[in-house]
């Protein structure tokens, strides 16, 4: 993506998985929150977003820098898990740890709190293009994330990603044959390689 100009791609890297082998990839289901001391209504459209989970997405949730609430928990990552959904990226908090790791769903998150998300915060929106630190991300758009932290892929370049992405994994078989048979840094430049 550097290539195409796309440098503010990686979400924020205090996002990281929940254990270090967790990898996620998949269409961004984008959802945005905001802290709130409502209560009322806010179920009604926690659960119409829950029923409008796609299978083989990536949960994106911009908490608007929430720093108080859960947003995420175990029978959160039930439901998600039921509905197909492949994991989750929380800019914000999550609770249920034990829960969540039972269940071996990827998650990236910012904290842990036991604090719920009842009267603390509100979803304001669905399936919208959603801003987390200096990246925007719209539904559909692809997330992956492992141990190094969560990139969005947008959708409309993925397949030209994979391709040169694919290309520089060949390359960096060759440049560690290289490095381990002895070519000297010159060499090893002169022959497309890089450190």
């Amino acid at each position: 993506m550097r290539e195409a100009c796309l440098l503010d791609q990686n979400l924020p890297h205090e996002i990281m998985p929940l254990r270090d082998e967790m990898v996620v990839c998949g269409e961004a289901f984008t959802v945005k929150s905001a802290p709130n001391c409502m209560i009322e209504g806010e179920m009604t459209f926690r659960a119409q977003m829950l029923d409008d989970f796609k299978p083989n997405g990536v949960v994106v949730w911009d908490t608007s820098d929430d720093v108080e609430a859960s947003l995420w928990g175990g029978v959160m990552t039930a439901t998600a898990m039921t509905k197909g959904i492949r994991g989750a990226v929380i800019a914000g908090g999550i609770r249920d740890t034990k829960q969540i790791l039972e269940q071996k769903f990827p998650i990236f998150y910012k904290y842990r709190v036991s604090n719920g998300s009842l009267g603390r915060c509100m979803i304001t929106h669905y399936q919208v293009p959603v801003r987390i630190g200096k990246v925007t991300v719209r539904p559909g758009d692809i997330i992956m994330g492992d141990i190094d932290g969560v990139i969005c892929i947008p959708r409309e370049i993925a397949y030209e990603v994979l391709l040169r992405a694919e290309g520089i994994e060949r390359n960096e078989v060759d440049i560690f044959s290289w490095v381990r048979q002895g070519d000297t840094i010159s060499e090893i430049i002169d022959k497309g390689g890089y450190f």
